[in-house]
C-alpha cells in the first residue's frame, strides 16, 4: 500500500510526528514489521542496525617510555533495544556514514590509555587483556552512544626503536639455533635414511638384475640348446661318418700297402737280391782272374828269372838238357799267356763257387811252382853223370 513502510530484518524504522508514543521517546521505533505512516502527518526514516567495522591505528607510548604503534580492529553496531536505538539514532541519524569514523576514535583514545599503563613484554603476551580493558574502559560511553562492541581485535605492534625485536633476538636466535640443529638432525636422518633407502633399492636391484640375468642365461641355453640340437646332430652324424671313413681310409691304406708289398716290395728286394748276389759273384770272379793273372805273371816272371839264371849256369857249364829246358820256359809265358786269354773269353761255370775258382788258380800256381822246381832242380847233377828236366803236366 502507498502508506505502508516495512523496515528491512537489519534496519529499525523511526516514525516521527505522532502523540502516541509507546516508548519514552519522542518518535516511535518500529523493527520486524510494517507500519501506516501518514503523509504530510508523520515521517519515516531508517536507522542501519547492521555490522559495522572500525580500524584503529594509534601510536601509543608504553609505561617504560618506548613508542609502539598498535593496529587494531574493533567490530561493533547498533544495539537492538530501544533505548540504544534511540540513543544511537539521536547522535548517528544523519552522520551514519561515520559512525566508523567516530567510534574508531573513541577506541584510540582508550587504548592510549590502557597502553600507558602496560609494559611492552605486557602487551605483547597479553594481547587478549589489553581488548579487554579497552572494551571495558569504553563500555559506558559506547553504551551512551548505543553502541554494542562485539570485538575488539589487537592485529599489530610495531616498534620503531627495535626494542621487541632485541627482547626476541636471544629467543629468536635460541629458535634458530635449535631450528638448524633440529634440521641438521632432520637432514642427517633424512640423509641416513635416504642411503639405507638407496641402499636397499640398489640390494634389490642387484638382486634383481642377478636373478633376471639368471633367468636370461637359462632362456638363452634352452634356446641355444634347442638351436643346436639340429646341427649337433647333423655334426655327430657327419663326425660318425668321417669316422668310418677314416677307418675305411685306413683299412685301404693298409691294403695299397699289403699290395705294394707284395707286387712291388718284395719283387724289388728279390730282383735286388738277384742283382747283388749277381754282382758280387762278377766281382769275386773278377777279383779271382785278377788275382789268378797277377799270380802267374809273377810266376812267370820268377820262372823266367830262375831260368835266366839256370840257362847261364847251363850255358856257363855247357848243359845242354838246361838249354832244352831254357826254350821249354821261354815259351811258358807265351802258353800261359794263351791259356790265360782262352779262359777269359770262355764261358766258366764254376759248380762249386769260389772255392771251384780257389781250385783252378791254385792248379794254375801249382803247375807254375812245378815248372819253378824243375828249373831248379838242374842246379843239382843228375844220377850216374845225367841231367833230367822234368815238366809237369796240367792238374786234372
Amino acid at each position: 500500500m502507498l502508506f505502508w513502510q516495512v523496515p528491512a530484518p537489519n534496519e529499525a524504522m523511526l516514525i516521527s510526528g505522532t502523540k502516541r508514543q509507546a516508548q519514552a521517546t519522542q518518535f516511535r521505533i518500529v523493527t520486524g514489521h510494517g507500519s501506516f505512516v501518514l503523509p504530510v502527518k508523520q515521517k519515516a526514516r531508517m536507522l542501519s542496525l547492521a555490522l559495522r567495522e572500525a580500524e584503529i591505528a594509534e601510536d601509543c607510548v608504553t609505561q617504560q617510555g618506548i613508542q609502539l604503534r598498535v593496529r587494531a580492529v574493533c567490530v561493533f553496531k547498533v544495539g537492538d533495544d530501544a533505548v540504544s536505538i534511540a540513543n544511537a539514532a539521536r547522535r548517528f541519524l544523519s552522520e551514519q556514514e561515520q559512525m566508523e569514523e567516530l567510534v574508531g576514535r573513541i577506541f584510540a583514545g582508550h587504548l592510549r590509555s590502557i597502553v600507558g599503563g602496560l609494559t611492552v613484554e605486557q602487551i605483547i603476551r597479553e594481547r587478549n587483556r589489553v581488548a579487554q580493558e579497552v572494551m571495558a574502559g569504553s563500555h559506558s560511553e559506547m553504551e551512551k552512544l548505543g553502541i554494542v562492541v562485539d570485538a575488539l581485535q589487537i592485529q599489530e605492534i610495531e616498534d620503531a626503536t627495535g626494542y621487541i625485536n632485541n627482547l626476541s633476538a636471544p629467543h629468536a636466535a635460541a629458535v634458530a639455533s635449535q631450528a638448524r640443529i633440529a634440521r641438521a638432525k632432520a637432514d642427517q636422518e633424512a640423509t641416513e635414511r635416504e642411503q639405507q633407502a638407496a641402499a636397499l633399492k640398489a640390494e634389490y636391484e642387484r638382486d634383481t638384475a642377478i636373478k633376471r640375468a639368471g633367468f636370461l642365461a637359462e632362456t638363452e641355453q634352452s634356446n641355444a640348446r634347442a638351436a643346436q640340437a639340429g646341427p649337433l646332430a647333423q655334426a655327430r652324424a657327419s663326425h660318425e661318418v668321417i669316422e668310418e671313413q677314416t677307418a675305411l681310409a685306413q683299412r685301404q691304406a693298409e691294403l695299397a700297402a699289403q699290395r705294394l708289398e707284395g707286387e712291388v716290395r718284395r719283387p724289388a728286394d728279390a730282383e735286388a737280391y738277384r742283382l747283388r748276389t749277381l754282382a758280387e759273384a762278377a766281382r769275386d770272379k773278377a777279383k779271382f782272374e785278377a788275382d789268378g793273372n797277377a799270380y802267374t805273371e809273377r810266376t812267370i816272371a820268377q820262372a823266367q828269372a830262375d831260368a835266366n839264371t839256370a840257362r847261364a849256369l847251363s850255358l856257363r857249364d855247357g848243359n845242354q838238357e838246361l838249354i832244352a829246358a831254357n826254350r821249354v820256359v821261354e815259351n811258358l809265358p807265351a802258353l800261359a799267356d794263351a791259356a790265360a786269354r782262352g779262359m777269359s773269353g770262355a764261358s766258366l761255370t764254376v759248380l762249386n763257387g769260389t772255392e771251384g775258382v780257389n781250385q783252378m788258380a791254385a792248379g794254375m800256381v801249382g803247375q807254375g811252382l812245378a815248372i819253378l822246381d824243375a828249373l831248379q832242380n838242374t842246379k843239382n847233377p843228375a844220377v850216374n853223370g845225367k841231367s833230367s828236366l822234368r815238366i809237369p803236366g796240367p792238374t786234372p
